[in-house]
């Protein structure tokens, strides 16, 4: 079975509002799972990235307390969207509490956002081709702070073990 067809297996039957968590390290294909669920799913799904929340490169705890605190609030929950072009906080988003919710980043999974989420899904891929694809992906924006985000991953896993929290792990079209 496909990784999407895993997830939709997975999620709880009977919810109106499911909310799905999705983490990994960078470049292992949570963005493009993320896609491929929506495109799957059966009905409106919002679909929320965590880069557009990372307060900067330096942003991976911070964004991930966020997502408890902000994201899957359930009074006025959204994130204050973080303009990458002018390195500064930008507009406050905010998300229907009524319609299902998938949310995908680096950090979205720790034990206070899985206490408040229907799944969590871990992407696993090894460490070279998760390098290989960021870098292929972003350039040289991101090869510049590989180390520092590499750094960031590895205090979260270290401090979360998100592996741990997910239902399902999945790994996304090794190459």
């Amino acid at each position: 079975m496909t990784p999407v067809g895993r997830i939709l297996a997975a999620v709880p039957t009977g919810l109106t509002r499911p909310v799905i968590l999705i983490d990994g390290g960078a470049g292992a294909g949570k963005t493009t799972l993320a896609a491929a669920l929506a495109q799957a799913w059966d009905g409106p799904l919002q679909v929320v990235g965590m880069d557009d929340f990372y307060p900067g490169w330096g942003g991976l705890a911070e964004a991930s307390r966020a997502v408890a605190e902000q994201v899957l609030r359930p009074s006025d929950p959204g994130y204050r969207r973080w303009d990458w072009g002018r390195s500064k906080p930008a507009e406050w988003v905010p998300i229907d509490p009524g319609l299902p919710l998938l949310l995908e980043g680096c950090g979205a999974l720790t034990p206070a956002s899985r206490a408040l989420a229907d799944l969590g899904v871990w992407c696993d891929l090894d460490a070279a081709e998760r390098e290989r694809r960021a870098i292929a992906r972003d350039g040289e924006t991101f090869a510049a702070h590989w180390a520092e985000w590499r750094a960031q991953q590895a205090e979260h896993w270290r401090r979360h073990r998100p592996w741990e929290l997910a239902d399902l792990r999945v790994t996304v079209g090794q190459a």
